[in-house]
């Protein structure tokens, strides 16, 4: 049996140990570096904690093995399965943290905003219908004004003209300057 060095030459693997009585300071001894080597090549960035994973997980279940010979099978499945999940977990990780950004808005802002938000919804309730839908359209949904001329059944340059009214008349309502 051969592996791959970490300078990609082909290295003799050591035979698991014939003897089934053999004990598990003598497997760590003569597995461990194999272990570190392979987690390593399969890409964990912490490839000493996967193979001392893999001996504690053999460790718990070595009364089970009936096979001494499979002592080395169990532990080189064992560090893939966990390298593997390893990588999986931090992508899994990675992507959730950069979708979750953390808000550092102050609580008086935050009360401040939700105030400005309720008054501007109920200037907006105050307009008329079609004025209403034609800023819902334009600024909330971010149509284009071809998108809503089409939707409200009426010309594009009418969307135009009505946003740049509507806007004005909720100013007003607001009681903003226009």
């Amino acid at each position: 049996m051969t592996e791959l060095s970490l300078d990609g030459r082909a290295e003799p693997m050591a035979e698991p140990a014939d003897d089934p009585a053999s004990s598990f300071d003598e497997l760590f001894h003569a597995h461990y570096q194999q272990l570190v080597r392979l987690a390593g090549l399969l890409g964990a960035d912490d490839p000493e904690d996967v193979a001392q994973e893999a001996f504690a997980r053999f460790y718990r279940k070595r009364s089970r093995l009936h096979d001494g010979n499979a002592a080395f099978d169990y532990l080189r499945s064992t560090v893939f399965n966990l390298t593997r999940n390893r990588l999986r977990h931090l992508r899994i990780t990675r992507r959730r943290a950069a979708a979750a950004p953390v808000d550092a808005t102050p609580a008086e802002q935050l009360a401040i905003m939700r105030e400005d938000h309720r008054e501007l919804l109920d200037a907006l309730d105050r307009l008329p219908r079609k004025q209403r839908e034609t800023l819902v359209l334009r600024y909330w949904l971010d149509l284009s004004e071809q998108e809503i001329a089409q939707l409200m059944g009426i010309s594009a340059g009418t969307v135009k003209s009505h946003a740049h009214r509507d806007i004005k008349a909720l100013k007003t309502t607001l009681g903003e300057q226009a």
